[in-house]
């Protein structure tokens, strides 16, 4: 499994960027808070995920170690895959999600897009 990418940033997009690492483009799935961590056209450091499914190998980057940690945890849930998982990601940063889960705030996890009544219990 890739668990980290260094190399040169040389695409940055707000949902995707290419890490240049010897020659080779890595295309990484971003949240917008790693989005706005991020420095133009810089060495970088992404923490990163590898999704495999039947039809799809897609790699998710994180700008800290605890963004994917969390990314991991969501993933875990039934009914939460990496797209709402990134897009929870996108919409709290990872601190506030585990707070919001912790004091089992329904209403702040529902708030996202693609997450009903019953996931979010």
């Amino acid at each position: 499994m890739i668990t980290q990418i260094r190399g040169r940033l040389i695409e940055k997009n707000p949902t995707e960027i290419v890490v240049d690492c010897n020659g080779v483009g890595y295309l990484l799935h971003i949240s917008l808070n790693t989005f706005s961590s991020l420095p133009d056209n810089e060495a970088v450091i992404l923490y990163t995920h590898l999704s495999i499914r039947e039809d799809a190998h897609t790699l998710f980057g994180f700008i800290t170690k605890t963004e994917r940690a969390v990314f991991k945890l969501l993933i875990s849930v039934s009914g939460v895959g990496p797209s709402i998982a990134r897009t929870m990601l996108s919409s709290m940063t990872a601190e506030e999600i585990q707070h919001a889960i912790a004091s089992e705030n329904i209403p702040l996890i529902q708030s996202v897009k693609g997450i009903g009544a019953k996931t979010a219990q």
